[in-house]
């Protein structure tokens, strides 16, 4: 039963209950509890990153004599001895030499690939989309032999591999990343090019702009913030990249990118892992490097599309 307040004389103001749920009971405040269980989400995931960063501070001698539980035994020798022993800058421009051309190679096929499957329609359509995402659905270690026996027959001159093969160079290992990252990115690209007005390309077509020019100088300005989003993602992906590298390159072992040389911190009876954390905290930093730089494009690209109906 509705209650009434006198708002002033001759009028009268009608105060609605409050709204109950079925069976009777108030409404709980849905907006407060999602809130605190992502907050306590976000802490759990937070937490082994945290602890990381936390024991890349600490000595070794400290952590043993008190136990990783303790806190006490700050130092940042952990950082200068990471540096100089594991000789990280090395690695670390392994891993542009692999990483640069492995996203730009994987953007700019895919975005083609994309473009024909989102501008034309024929038989083999989604049969040339599922060859591409076939690649995301298998395991790498159900393909470790046979990618293996490949590349160690396939030659090169030896200004391009010491070795005469992929096996062993950097190019079997970005041949391999743009081969397993091009199916996700075909799918996504092909999707949001799908959403562009068709009207913008029968204009193009009317003034007479061949496939080449709707492509780079119509389609790609327009799919930028979808590229810089997988941009994002693929670097996270290849440079972090551990299983490929370790098999392909072999005994290469100068050729290793950063995430298999971390290996290199690892003892032969024992693991100091204040170091390892030190070591992981500056590899983690180019890639939140990156993330920070693209932030912007990578929100935007993840909510493409969201308001269209």
């Amino acid at each position: 039963m509705s209650t009434t307040l006198e708002a002033a004389p001759g009028r009268r103001r009608t105060q609605k209950p409050p709204e109950r749920a079925e069976g009777g009971a108030l409404n709980a405040p849905r907006g407060t509890i999602a809130t605190v269980v992502m907050a306590v989400l976000a802490l759990l995931w937070l937490f082994p990153l945290f602890w990381a960063v936390l024991n890349s501070f600490r000595s070794y001698a400290y952590t043993q004599a008190n136990g990783y539980l303790s806190i006490g035994g700050w130092t940042l020798d952990n950082y200068r001895r990471v540096w100089e022993n594991a000789d990280l800058g090395k690695y670390f421009v392994n891993s542009l030499i692999i990483t640069v051309p492995a996203v730009v190679l994987t953007l700019f096929l895919s975005s083609l690939v994309a473009f024909v499957l989102a501008r034309f329609s024929y038989r083999f359509n989604l049969t040339l989309l599922a060859v591409f995402l076939a690649a995301n659905l298998l395991p790498p270690q159900a393909l470790l032999v046979p990618v293996y026996r490949m590349f160690r027959e396939i030659p090169l001159p030896l200004f391009m591999s010491e070795t005469g093969t992929l096996l062993g160079s950097y190019w079997g290992l970005i041949a391999i990343n743009v081969a397993f990252q091009m199916g996700f990115c075909t799918f996504v690209l092909s999707n949001y090019m799908k959403t562009l007005p068709h009207e913008i390309y029968e204009q193009a077509q009317i003034d007479g702009a061949s496939v080449w020019r709707q492509y780079w100088q119509l389609t790609m300005p327009l799919v930028r913030p979808a590229l810089a989003a997988l941009a994002t993602l693929q670097v996270t992906w290849i440079y972090n990249e551990f299983f490929w590298a370790t098999v392909l390159l072999g005994g290469q072992g100068d050729k290793f990118p950063i995430t298999s040389a971390l290996n290199n911190l690892r003892g032969q009876f024992f693991v100091d892992y204040n170091l390892l954390s030190a070591g992981s905290v500056l590899v983690a930093l180019p890639v939140l490097i990156v993330f920070f730089v693209l932030q912007k494009q990578f929100v935007a690209g993840l909510t493409l599309g969201s308001t269209k109906g």
